[in-house]
C-alpha cells in the first residue's frame, strides 16, 4: 500500500515518459525533469529507480528490462560457488555466466578469472 501511495504522489507531479532512441538531449531533459520531482518527494535511490523505470516506454523500457536481467546474471556470476555441482557443471555454468561480466572476458583479467573460478570450488 505504501508503494501505491508513493506512485500516486509521483504521478500527481505529471512526470514525463521516456521512449529512448538516440536522443541524448532528450534523455538529459527527461532526467532533469524527473530529478526535480524526486527532490520534491525526497525519494530514496531505490524509489528513484523504481519510479523512473515506471516512466520508461517502448525502446527505453526494453533496454531497462534487458539491463536488469544482465545485472542479475552478473550478480549470479559473482556469487557462483560449486556447491553440489560437479567440477564440469561448475565450469560450464562459470563460463556461461562470465559472458555477462565483460571485465572477466578481457586478456588483462585472465588471472582474476582464474582466481574467481578457483575460489568458487569446494575445498
Amino acid at each position: 500500500r505504501e508503494d501505491e501511495a508513493r506512485l500516486e504522489r509521483f504521478m500527481k507531479h505529471k512526470p514525463p515518459t521516456f521512449i529512448g532512441g538516440y536522443n541524448p538531449e532528450g534523455a538529459v531533459k527527461w532526467l532533469e525533469e524527473v530529478e526535480i520531482i524526486f527532490e520534491a518527494m525526497r525519494c530514496t535511490e531505490e524509489d528513484k529507480t523504481t519510479l523512473g523505470a515506471y516512466m520508461l516506454r517502448e525502446e527505453a523500457n526494453h533496454w531497462w528490462k534487458n539491463a536488469r536481467q544482465r545485472n542479475r546474471k552478473v550478480v549470479e556470476f559473482l556469487e557462483l560457488k560449486q556447491g553440489n555441482m560437479t567440477v564440469a557443471e561448475y565450469a560450464a555454468k562459470f563460463e556461461s555466466l562470465s559472458a555477462f561480466s565483460p571485465y572477466y572476458n578481457t586478456p588483462e583479467a585472465e588471472y582474476d578469472k582464474c582466481v574467481k573460478f578457483e575460489s568458487g570450488l569446494r575445498p
